[in-house]
């Protein structure tokens, strides 16, 4: 029962993945400078790498908004996220998961009669605003030093083509670990404080509670990516790629230094460290960033079309999707109480330590569950990777004999 709650959480990872995966690897994609098949791969591992690693930083942002202290209220706040992210998507407007389950958590603040910190949430609004600022800012600087790099090393546009490819792969597995760290909050985060697992000693490492139910999360967004992005990296990436190569790769450079940023405990600790304010860590919306640092090089471009409407809306999207999905989790949260009899939630009073607030959820039994099921999925992953990395190498190998008889024909 413990498990099937989590399928709301699990269902907002696949479609992050399953979206969110053409703002990292599209345009490499799209442009046909890399297959489908090693972009999903690298982004997997990526993704789940930089959930596990570096997620716990906007989590624990999220846990200060408000700290869901029931599974029933967790699954109730997943569910009613993705119903908002894809009902607004569904009609065609701009939705932000990070914004929909902010919304999700400020409604079961306002059910459970919980003050909503306003430092925090301030705090995460400001982002929502800074996040395309800071990436139109990046892509700005980084596309001056690539063309400037261009004009200068006079390299040959073959040469120049092959170094683009190799940048995109490695600013593509950057994105997906930059992704991972800064969005698994969205996913998971209101999970954590109704879970209290076992450390899992895997040999090599170790895994604390938080740390499994980000692998767990990883794993959604990875399969996200596999199993649907495909098609909207052929939509979406085509789009970016019309930017140019290179404009291309600053872009996703940009964005993955956006999402890097908001979510690296490390730098937010030396900037204390050296007397300056932290970094916000919180989760970011990816696709926000993309307009930003897409509309960033079009001004510095000197683009005069730029498409004020989608601003607009953007904008909308700010107030609309926090506000849609906080009434959908409230009401949701009636009904879960009152007709299911399910437990949500309660106040949560000062000074009083919390503790796990429904049977199975911790103790010994829950966490040698999940220990098999972690290392059933792993051991699953690890045979898929494999047999994708057997394709790729074959497909690869066809290829290039492929393209030896046609040049012997030729000569």
């Amino acid at each position: 029962m413990i498990l099937f709650f989590l399928i709301s959480g699990l269902f907002l990872g696949w479609s992050l993945g399953a979206n969110d995966a053409s703002n990292i690897f599209g345009s490499a994609v799209g442009s046909r400078m890399i297959t489908f098949r090693r972009a999903a791969i690298i982004a997997s591992i990526a993704v789940i790498l930089g959930a596990v690693i570096q997620g716990a930083g906007t989590s624990a942002t999220l846990g200060k908004l408000g700290s869901v202290n029931a599974i029933g209220g967790s699954f109730t706040l997943s569910l009613a996220a993705a119903i908002t992210v894809y009902g607004m998507t569904k009609f065609s407007l701009p939705v932000s998961t990070t914004q929909a389950i902010v919304g999700a958590i400020i409604g079961w603040n306002i059910f459970n009669g919980n003050t909503t910190d306003s430092g925090t949430l301030s705090k995460i609004v400001i982002t929502w605003i800074s996040g395309p600022v800071l990436g139109a800012l990046f892509a700005v600087l980084l596309y001056i030093l690539i063309t400037k790099f261009k004009k200068s090393a006079k390299i040959h546009l073959i040469t120049f083509e092959s170094y683009l490819k190799s940048g995109l792969i490695i600013v593509g597995a950057f994105g997906a670990y930059s992704l991972g760290a800064n969005n698994i909050a969205n996913v998971m985060g209101v999970f954590l404080p109704a879970f209290n697992l076992q450390e899992l000693n895997l040999g090599l490492f170790s895994l604390s509670s938080n740390q499994q139910l980000f692998l767990l999360g990883g794993i959604a967004i990875s399969v996200g990516i596999i199993t649907y992005s495909k098609r909207v990296m052929d939509t979406i990436g085509g789009n970016i790629v019309e930017l140019t190569s290179e404009a291309a790769l600053v872009v996703v450079l940009a964005q993955s230094l956006v999402l890097f940023i908001f979510s690296s405990t490390a730098l937010a600790n030396l900037m204390i460290r050296i007397g300056l304010p932290p970094i916000p860590l919180v989760p970011v919306s990816s696709s926000q960033v993309i307009v930003g640092c897409v509309i960033g090089i079009g001004l510095y471009r000197g683009a005069r079309n730029i498409n004020f409407r989608l601003l607009g809306e953007i904008g909308v999207g700010w107030i609309a999707t926090p506000l849609v999905s906080g009434v959908i989790t409230f009401f949701s949260l009636f009904f879960m109480k009152n007709i299911f009899n399910i437990e949500v939630g309660h106040k949560i009073i000062e000074g009083v330590p919390e503790s796990s607030v429904m049977t199975g959820v911790s103790g010994p039994e829950m966490s040698e569950i999940m220990k098999y099921i972690l290392l059933g999925i792993l051991i699953a992953g690890s045979v898929i990777g494999l047999y994708y990395y057997l394709l790729e190498r074959k497909k690869t190998r066809e290829l290039k004999i492929s393209e030896e008889k046609f040049w012997k024909n030729l000569k």
